[in-house]
């Protein structure tokens, strides 16, 4: 049977980061393994997401990954060769007057983990952003610095490519479970490693269950609608206004989307259907409505392409499951990121690197430990968005 020192299950962004940061942590010490089943990445989180970092959390222990994001980012060039596209405009997160209590205890908290955010008075808001109808707000919140959006696919195949550079070994192929401390596959072949990473997405859930770890991820569908408008709006940072509909500039047009309430948001599998396509309704009748009424100038537009991606949501308490599993700790969990792997895949794949390197954490991820299900620990972000 094939040996390993380390098999990943999982090669997008979040594996990715893992093997890179094992490699630059042991070089050709340990044999890696990383699979991935498929080398498109057609279907994946990283290819799909809206790709962007910010610190405007309501739990310290996400700004602290957002922040080592950020700072991964900006030394990209330096250490990949590129700069991988970060625009730097920030997030602007609106709140009626129901929402400013929560806007400014969640502002206090990212000032005190020293993220660079704005707090906005309603004229304020006008004065910054006059392309912005503030009828209905009483106060925004924006990041001055340090939040945006980025080429995250681009990034992911960087720190692929330099960690099969550094001797990572990259296998295109499905993991069927896990038996012990065995990985089987799909194709019938097995590994036995000395440590797992589970870092699949949404397949993580059924490969923990091959294993005997019952994990609260569900997958879940979000869509992302495209569209042109004539009118340019000068540097406008990622919008999201009170009802949960966000926009933002791509290329020379925007990106948007609206998760749907917990009661509408069923799981969905990942077989080819209605899974995978969107909904122009959802567009219509919930997102353009509102924008057109935020930011008059998109009341006239013509609209684009649109796309469907799956997110590996933690119901627990919506926060990632990262690091070892109490009862089995040759495994290790990178899942259940709830929309947030790729601002926080620099900060995960890092420690847990470290884990596996016999290191301490350079970064203070203790509060996502999978321990806090068995305990009943919820870590609540209130700002999932």
């Amino acid at each position: 049977m094939e040996q390993a020192d380390v098999v990943i299950i999982g090669g997008a962004v979040v594996g990715a980061s893992t093997a890179w940061h094992l490699a630059c942590a042991l070089g050709e010490k340990a044999r890696v393994v990383v699979l991935e089943k498929d080398f498109s990445y057609a279907r994946s989180a990283t290819a799909l997401s809206v790709t962007s970092i910010r610190q405007q959390f309501s739990c310290a222990v996400n700004i602290r990954a957002s922040l080592c994001g950020l700072a991964f980012i900006r030394a990209a060039r330096e250490r990949f060769g590129a700069d991988f596209g970060f625009h730097e405009h920030g997030y602007l997160f609106l709140a009626s007057a129901a929402g400013r209590s929560a806007l400014a205890a969640n502002l206090a908290i990212q000032h005190a983990e020293g993220a660079d955010i704005v707090w906005h008075e309603p004229a304020e808001l006008a004065a910054r952003f006059p392309w912005l109808n503030t009828e209905g707000l009483a106060a925004g919140s924006w990041g001055r610095s340090g939040e945006g959006w980025f080429d995250g696919y681009g990034l992911m195949q960087a720190m692929r490519r330099e960690a099969r550079a550094a001797g990572v070994t990259w296998r295109e192929a499905k993991a069927a479970g896990i038996d012990g401390q065995v990985v089987r596959l799909a194709d019938g072949g097995a590994i036995r490693a000395g440590r797992i990473v589970i870092a699949a997405g949404t397949g993580s859930t059924s490969l923990a269950a091959s294993a005997g770890i019952v994990l609260p991820v569900h997958t879940r569908k979000r869509m992302v609608f495209t569209f042109r408008c004539a009118e340019a709006i000068a540097r406008m940072p990622l919008l999201i206004d009170p009802t949960g509909v966000y926009a933002r500039p791509e290329g020379d047009g925007y990106l948007c989307g609206l998760a749907p309430a917990e009661h509408e948001d069923p799981d969905v599998g990942d077989e080819d259907g209605p899974a995978w396509e969107p909904d122009w309704s959802w567009f219509e009748e919930r997102v353009w409505p509102v924008l057109a009424a935020r930011v008059p100038a998109f009341e006239a537009i013509r609209t684009g392409r649109a796309w469907a991606c799956h997110y590996d949501l933690n119901l627990f308490d919506h926060n990632a499951l990262i690091g070892p599993w109490p009862a089995a700790p040759h495994i290790l969990l990178a899942t259940g990121f709830s929309g947030h792997g790729m601002q926080q895949a620099p900060a995960a794949g890092r420690v847990i690197a470290e884990h596996l390197a016999g290191r301490p954490p350079s970064v203070d991820l203790a509060d996502l430990s999978p321990a806090r299900l068995l305990d009943g620990r919820r870590v609540q972000e209130r700002n999932v968005w």
